[in-house]
């Protein structure tokens, strides 16, 4: 049985620090506003979804306690309908996706709501304090570095300069800037908005205009005093042959630090016609991946492969690729290892421009891949991510 898209919402991204444009909105606002956006766009009763399945890494505080069905509540939804959180890291909202299609695709279940929501503003990144970073044991006996400390080791093993890793940065902040400018967000962004109605944030706020080589060439190398706490030596000890780490990555080509929330409608075509919808696309497959721990981020592209080998596809059959920008090496790394042409992947910028809010970014990505498809009248897109410990996810999709 096929899983249909049939719509796909997002907040605008702010910036993820105190007097960022949603840093004074609570996750479960960011999730409220949207759960009602979906049922006025759709006309669908909430009553009838089957269940919600939202991604969210940093699952403490205001982002504890089951914030996808606290929120439903919250937004006035039936209490009929059941909710989770997933953390699979910042693959955590594509997973979400991707387990809300396999509940429709099994037939359990007819309408799903899958997405994620970040509010790293106001719940910073770390702050669960979990085993992996906290606990020093822990931490040792796994390889953990810093993710920075991981896309320089990349970037060090590809051969990939600091000019490379600040050319992406820049088309990516030229290619969102030019989409945000041509209005290509528009059909999936939904304003968050106070308790009066009045607009908190229309519009994403991470883009720089007006960037430069110059300017990026300037900015001092971001990760080396982690590596110099003893990242360097982690790596190093699992790959000797990289001789000695270049830090090539700055603040500008690693991912942006933001707020975000997104919500992906999805459901079998008995569903869609009961209750009037009409598909988007369909979920062709999903696959996820694992990777040696330290080098971490070089994930997708296995993942990938796994998706469109189970969809009977090739990476040639596919018009559009959302790599997740978590640092310009690691998508450089997907670019080459999957021989793309770099037209064809983040047409519209990536997380580097736009901001990367952890367990949100995946299903943003989906609505984003999907707004471009229809625009452009293609048919195939994957959306691959990377996440912590070595994980990787991938979505193909089809327009219907």
């Amino acid at each position: 049985m096929d899983a249909y898209i049939y719509e796909a919402i997002r907040t605008p991204r702010g910036a993820g620090k105190a007097g960022g444009g949603l840093s004074g909105v609570r996750p479960v606002e960011l999730l409220a506003g949207l759960y009602r956006e979906l049922a006025a766009r759709t006309g669908v009763d909430p009553a009838v979804i089957d269940d919600i399945v939202l991604g969210c890494v940093t699952q403490v505080g205001e982002q504890g306690a089951n914030l996808a069905k606290v929120a439903a509540l919250y937004a006035g939804w039936s209490d009929r309908v059941p909710g989770m959180t997933l953390d699979r890291f910042c693959a955590s909202g594509l997973d979400a996706v991707n387990l809300a299609a396999a509940k429709v695709s099994s037939g359990m279940e007819d309408l799903v709501v899958a997405g994620g929501v970040e509010s790293m503003s106001r719940v910073p990144m770390m702050s669960d304090r979990g085993a992996w970073f906290a606990d020093p044991e822990v931490a040792r006996a796994t390889g953990f570095v810093h993710m920075g400390v991981s896309a320089d080791l990349i970037a060090t093993l590809d051969g990939v300069t600091r000019e490379e890793c600040d050319a992406w940065a820049l088309r990516s902040h030229a290619r969102a800037s030019a989409a945000r400018r041509d209005g290509r967000f528009a059909r999936s962004l939904v304003p968050v908005r106070d308790g009066a109605g009045a607009v908190v944030l229309e519009r994403d706020e991470w883009i720089r205009e007006g960037l430069t080589a110059e300017k990026l060439a300037a900015l001092p190398a971001a990760f080396a005093e982690a590596g110099a706490k003893g990242g360097d030596a982690i790596a190093l000890g699992r790959y000797p042959e990289a001789g000695a780490i270049a830090h090539v990555h700055t603040v500008a080509s690693a991912p942006g630090v933001v707020d975000g929330a997104a919500l992906v409608l999805i459901g079998n075509r008995a569903a869609g016609e009961r209750h009037g919808l009409r598909a988007r696309a369909r979920v062709r497959s999903y696959a996820n991946a694992s990777v040696e721990p330290v080098v971490m981020l070089t994930a997708p592209a296995p993942a990938t492969r796994k998706a469109l080998a189970r969809a009977g596809m090739t990476v040639g059959d596919v018009d559009r690729y959302e790599m997740n920008e978590s640092f310009s090496a690691v998508v450089l790394r997907y670019v080459r290892e999957l021989g793309l042409d770099e037209g064809r992947v983040n047409v519209d910028g990536g997380a580097i421009a736009l901001g990367h809010p952890l367990g949100a970014t995946g299903a943003v990505l989906l609505g984003t891949l999907l707004d471009a498809l229809e625009r452009e009248d293609r048919a195939v897109g994957v959306v691959a991510m990377c996440a912590g410990a070595g994980l990787g996810a991938a979505t193909v999709i089809e327009r219907v």
